[in-house]
């Protein structure tokens, strides 16, 4: 079942390059209402539970190193066919391949600090929601 809801993160890099309030412009620019908004910091033990679905992976170690690495802005966010239209506004993983415009284009700096984390699917914006978040309806 679809909901229009989905889950966000901005990453350290995003956070120490000072681009909290410019990323979450674009967000409620493009029409997303903010629900939730949390600023922390994850420890290595809470990054590694986050990814845990990347933990066989090669870089998992790396990621889990970099977004422990300094504060993140977890949220969740609501508009009309959230997930689709949150993936769009962050462009592509690849912040060269990345549309113009896009949050990646205009704030990652790497594949590796690319700014911003979006769910991809409605199943796990449920899931990454409620790991930052508890007592919303539908998180």
């Amino acid at each position: 079942m679809a909901t229009n809801r989905t889950f966000t993160m901005i990453k350290p890099d995003a956070v120490s390059n000072g681009h909290i309030g410019a990323i979450l412009n674009d967000i409620t620019s493009a029409g997303f209402k903010i629900i939730a908004l949390k600023y922390t910091r994850l420890t290595n033990e809470t990054a590694g539970a986050f990814y845990a679905v990347h933990k066989e992976r090669g870089f998992f170690g790396e990621l889990v190193d970099f977004m422990s690495s300094g504060p993140i802005i977890a949220a969740i966010l609501e508009k009309d066919n959230a997930i689709e239209d949150f993936r769009k506004l962050i462009g592509a993983t690849d912040p060269t391949k990345a549309e113009q415009g896009t949050i990646r284009n205009k704030y990652a700096k790497s594949i590796e600090a690319n700014a911003v984390h979006g769910s991809d699917s409605d199943e796990n914006a449920q899931i990454e929601g409620n790991f930052f978040f508890s007592g919303l309806e539908r998180f």
